[in-house]
């Protein structure tokens, strides 16, 4: 590819789509394009349809999808189910049928199953159930994952699938109904901080294990996707090392300057024990990620406090 390719970025302004953004720009690529969901309802099949063939981008890097974390997913099971369906196969459908160069398909660790051997390789999937609080979403992005599978073995094309550990990064989304268990963290022990070092209240035992990867290290993930045929059609995005969430805690109240007590609510759900990904394939090609969890976390952190949220 060069860098006057046309290349349609869906879910542009979310923290994914926007640090492939970023990425691309520094890297000299000219010809971005992207639609807010104002402009283009991508759950739409005749809008993307008609939008990709009169755009005819040469490639298409799906970061739209509808997100959030173990509340979210559990009580809006549907929608996290029917609308990342939806989004993600009218993209497909519209790329296969516009001769769409190379499509690069964004999903998830949670794809595999709950108690998959460790840590996650790309073969794993399908092998047993999911986790049952977010297993909507994980059906959604594993028929993604097939849909790309099936048109890359049918008819010979460039379409892969990136399936990043849980992220993190600028532009994340700190809402605690909605948003995963880092950036709440990271809003809880900030406000605890500002009401004189109050008790923050977390979810779980703290005991499951997680794997954190910057939004930054995906994003050269998705460039190196780009400027290369990879062989496979999916490949796992890690950092190959994890941390207990309580230890996340720790790390985050202490980047924070939050003073106060910790308690663990034993009532809610854990999610899945453990969590981490097998990125040997994508490495020995030539991607490695470059940002360390502290480093990140502290970036993130002035993000948000600059970010006014």
């Amino acid at each position: 590819m060069n860098k006057n390719s046309k290349i349609y970025i869906a879910g542009h302004k979310g923290m994914v789509g926007s640090a492939i953004w970023r990425a691309l720009e520094t890297k000299g690529y000219n010809n971005l394009l992207g639609k807010t969901s104002k402009d283009l309802d991508l759950r739409d099949q005749k809008l993307v349809s008609d939008f990709i063939k009169s755009e005819q981008p040469e490639i298409i890097i799906d970061a739209a999808a509808k997100v959030g974390g173990i509340l979210a997913n559990s009580q809006n099971p549907y929608p996290f189910l029917m609308e990342n369906l939806q989004i993600q196969n009218n993209l497909i459908d519209a790329a296969h049928n516009n001769n769409v160069l190379k499509f690069i398909f964004l999903g998830s660790s949670c794809i595999y199953p709950k108690l998959a051997p460790q840590p996650l390789k790309e073969e794993y999937l399908l092998t047993d159930s999911l986790e049952p609080t977010n297993q909507w979403y994980a059906i959604a992005k594993i028929a993604g994952v097939k849909a790309c599978e099936a048109i890359r073995k049918q008819y010979g094309k460039d379409f892969v699938s990136l399936m990043p550990t849980n992220l993190y990064g600028t532009n994340d989304n700190f809402d605690l109904k909605t948003s995963h268990v880092l950036p709440a963290m990271i809003r809880k022990f900030h406000e605890a901080k500002i009401k004189d070092h109050s008790p923050v209240q977390l979810w779980g035992s703290g005991s499951p294990l997680r794997e954190f990867l910057h939004v930054d290290d995906l994003a050269q993930a998705v460039v190196f996707a780009v400027e290369h045929q990879l062989p496979e059609h999916l490949y796992n995005v890690g950092t190959g090392k994890e941390l207990s969430i309580k230890a996340l805690a720790e790390t985050i109240k202490e980047i924070v300057g939050h003073k106060g007590e910790i308690k663990w609510d034993s009532t809610k759900p854990d999610g899945t024990p453990r969590k981490l990904m097998d990125s040997s394939k994508l490495r020995k090609l030539g991607w490695t990620p470059k940002i360390d969890l502290e480093q990140g976390i502290t970036l993130v952190y002035d993000w948000y406090l600059k970010s006014g949220r």
